[in-house]
């Protein structure tokens, strides 16, 4: 429990430096290896998707087996252990990481402009950012705080609290595969079915927690508890995704705007449900106030993780 809260601690204090060998970059060296080997050797659609599943087996085993062997040899250390313990964890969390790079983009828009508003926020999204008005930038920003605050913070956390480091670990590789592999366009609709899937399945729970505490946070951002709670129920199918209209709407209804919409992925135009009505104009604020969310929910994860260890 005390290795938790340090490793939230610290990833609130440094985050996520350039110079440290972050164990997400070797599990996306491996995610990368593997496709293009599965690529070569195989070409029908249906080998790929099963050889999919093996890329998925095989990661998810490294993510959690490294972890749980340097922790099984040092276990008899107690200094060692717990400190390497701290360490794997607070690389599993992103929450000042998240919090730096949307803070990027309400600074560009601020100080240096739409352009470079543009770039900033083509680091954190997965749309194509190139012709984005301002109003677009803040939205596609607050939703990738909100969708993330689920993905890289409070998952992460619960799987910490259910299964240690490694579970954490097994979560973090489960969810970079998804990131590189679990499209559902040409490209990676069969290699990375199973990745998508699976994906879908170990958000299930967090994803809904993550709602429930952000719509609990709502005070924190002058919002409504009760009108977050309403429109996260009432929009939460509104997403092709079965979980990220959890987070996302209880922000939205937090923050008392509209999420969602039509994007343009590099040449393909998505038509999605709006999350949330627009009673308030999409301001730069929102940007900060996504990031306030998100650190209440984190805050209460741990309250309740507290609270129950002492009960």
């Amino acid at each position: 429990m005390i290795d938790i809260a340090l490793a939230v601690v610290i990833d609130w204090i440094i985050g996520d430096p350039y110079w440290f060998p972050h164990p997400v970059i070797y599990m996306g060296k491996l995610i990368r290896f593997l496709e293009n080997l599965g690529r070569k050797h195989f070409k029908k659609d249906n080998q790929l998707k099963m050889y999919g599943l093996f890329i998925v087996i095989a990661v998810a085993s490294v993510s959690f087996l490294v972890p749980f062997g340097i922790l099984k040899l040092t276990k008899g250390i107690p200094w060692l252990y717990h400190s390497l313990n701290v360490l794997i964890l607070w690389t599993t969390l992103a929450a000042r990481c998240l919090h730096k790079e949307a803070k990027k983009v309400h600074d560009s828009l601020a100080y240096e402009g739409i352009e470079e508003a543009r770039i900033k926020v083509s680091y954190i999204v997965g749309r194509d950012t190139s012709q984005l008005s301002e109003h677009e930038i803040i939205r596609a920003d607050v939703e990738t705080v909100a969708e993330n605050a689920s993905d890289g913070i409070i998952a992460p956390l619960l799987y910490a609290m259910i299964g240690g480091a490694p579970l954490a670990m097994l979560y973090k590789g489960i969810n970079t595969m998804d990131s590189m592999l679990g499209y559902m366009d040409e490209k990676y609709r069969y290699i990375g079915y199973f990745t998508a899937k699976i994906d879908d399945v170990f958000n299930l729970i967090p994803a809904r927690i993550t709602g429930i505490l952000m719509c609990i946070s709502a005070p924190l951002v002058k919002g409504n508890i009760i009108e977050s709670f309403r429109i996260m129920i009432r929009d939460r199918k509104n997403h092709k995704s079965p979980n990220c209209a959890y987070p996302e709407g209880a922000a939205a209804g937090a923050l008392e705007i509209q999420l969602g919409g039509t994007n343009s992925y590099f040449g393909n135009t998505v038509y999605k449900p709006t999350i949330g009505d627009s009673k308030k104009e999409l301001d730069k604020r929102h940007i900060i106030d996504v990031i306030k969310l998100m650190y209440g929910t984190e805050v209460l994860t741990l309250l309740i993780y507290f609270a129950i260890c002492y009960s």
